[in-house]
């Protein structure tokens, strides 16, 4: 198990360029199995959970090709079916959160699918009722084997048909429409994510014959085709890197200037720091955050304390509430972080409780943060990260700590993060990986 150790306290200077979306590339890597045609994706980040993905689909057949930095093709003419019903595929499956959207891609093509119950972050229950009851109104049969402690959808060709999700789940909502592409009719999915990565997604279908309206609204109409073929696609930046970047600059009064983060895809991310009194400039494609020696939390207008809380699209994303938490840890003023989806994620307060922040945990969801104002600095600590978002909000606060720290189990770290500590130590800082 590799860990950081990171020399705090240093200003870091000069530009970075955001990997490509993890949310995103999950999505389109399992629609690469709804044809027999090659599709070329760009922009992929080097991360875990993409490699963990590409081999899962080497392993089930599929002919993945790098074609440089960042571009692979994936082709899936001859899938191996023995080895979907192994126990091998069981297992890496549950490595990998993402590999729970193959269910919707193999149901639709090949009429069965088998996966695990998915791994991941340890960040409270997750559910995958939405996945489930989304392919089963097309048409397929789920059963649970409890024995291999795995899930077997098997159809016929699926149905169209209308549903109203009981939650606005991203992943639901991809598997859904990846499935309902192949269905027979006319499948309407409503409360359906909207989140630029379900929108790449549904353009990319498109592009491979796919017939989808309402793309960037609630209200999905597919109209299935016979098949569909190859196409290229390209990811988009991670906006939640971009996000970990604004706050990084913030703790640590660094002058950054985060390259080509396509702001228009950013959605409500720049305005929700803004409230914590960060300043931010859009310049062109690049956002622009200046050295600042310290920033003021707002409250809202009749004068009560700021609730910064997450929300479906275009609401405020829930992977970006770890980041703003740590950041507030150095504000002036107070703010109310309410995480309303998972009951764990908050669960890593105590550590930056240890290295010296004012932090009330009042219950799963929500905390209250007492900003410093800069009047001492954080301490340097050892700490585990349990999961990928709350991994590098505890590396920003090392960052911006007083001595030296060390961050265990960073393999979460990497499932998200290209290469995290060789950018960060081109700006200035100073981390180690032993």
């Amino acid at each position: 198990m590799a860990s950081f150790v990171i020399e705090g306290g240093r200003s870091l200077k000069g530009d970075i360029y955001p990997q490509g979306a993890k949310n995103e590339v999950l999505e389109i890597l399992c629609a690469t199995l709804l044809t027999a045609d090659a599709v070329t994706v760009h922009n992929v980040p080097d991360i875990l959970d993409v490699h963990n993905l590409l081999q899962l689909l080497r392993e089930m057949g599929a002919r993945v090709e790098a074609l440089g930095k960042g571009s692979w093709r994936i082709q899936a003419d001859k899938v191996d079916f023995a080895y979907l019903e192994s126990d091998t595929f069981l297992e890496h499956c549950a490595a990998l959160r993402g590999s729970v959207m193959l269910m919707g891609p193999l149901t639709a093509r090949f009429g069965k699918a088998v996966i695990s119950k998915p791994g991941g972050d340890k960040i409270g229950r997750r559910r995958l009722d939405t996945h489930f009851a989304g392919i089963q109104r097309l048409g397929a049969r789920l059963t649970y084997n409890h024995a291999r402690e795995s899930y077997e959808m098997r159809a016929g060709r699926l149905q169209g048909a209308y549903m109203l999700l009981e939650e606005a789940s991203v992943t639901g909502t991809a598997n859904i429409v990846m499935a309902a592409t192949l269905a027979k009719g006319r499948t309407t999915i409503y409360n359906a994510a909207c989140e630029p990565y379900v929108q790449q997604l549904c353009r990319m279908l498109c592009r491979m014959g796919a017939r989808i309206t309402g793309i960037a609204s609630n209200l999905l109409t597919i109209e299935g085709v016979e098949a569909l073929h190859g196409t290229e696609h390209t990811i988009l930046p991670d906006m939640i890197e971009v996000g970990s970047f604004i706050g990084m600059a913030a703790m640590t009064q660094s002058e950054i200037t985060i390259k080509h983060a396509s702001y228009e895809h950013l959605g409500i991310i720049p305005e929700s720091f803004r409230r914590l009194g960060i300043h931010l400039e859009q310049r062109g494609g690049d956002i622009y955050v200046p050295a600042q020696e310290s920033y003021r939390i707002d409250s809202f207008l009749d004068g009560s304390i700021m609730t910064i809380a997450d929300a479906p699209w275009p609401g405020l994303t829930p992977d970006l509430l770890s980041v703003m938490l740590v950041v507030a840890t150095q504000a002036k003023g107070s703010v109310l972080i309410h995480q309303k989806m998972f009951e764990s994620r908050l669960f890593f307060v105590d550590k930056l409780i240890d290295m010296g922040a004012q932090i009330i945990l009042c219950d799963p969801h929500r905390a209250v943060v007492i900003g410093h104002d800069r009047a001492f600095k954080l301490r340097g600590g050892n700490m585990t990260s349990p999961d990928i978002r709350a991994g590098i909000a505890l590396l920003i606060a090392a960052l911006s700590a007083e001595g030296t720290s060390r961050i265990h189990n960073i393999e979460q770290i990497d499932r998200g993060y290209q290469n995290i500590e060789e950018r960060l130590n081109a700006l200035g800082a100073s981390i180690k990986r032993i």
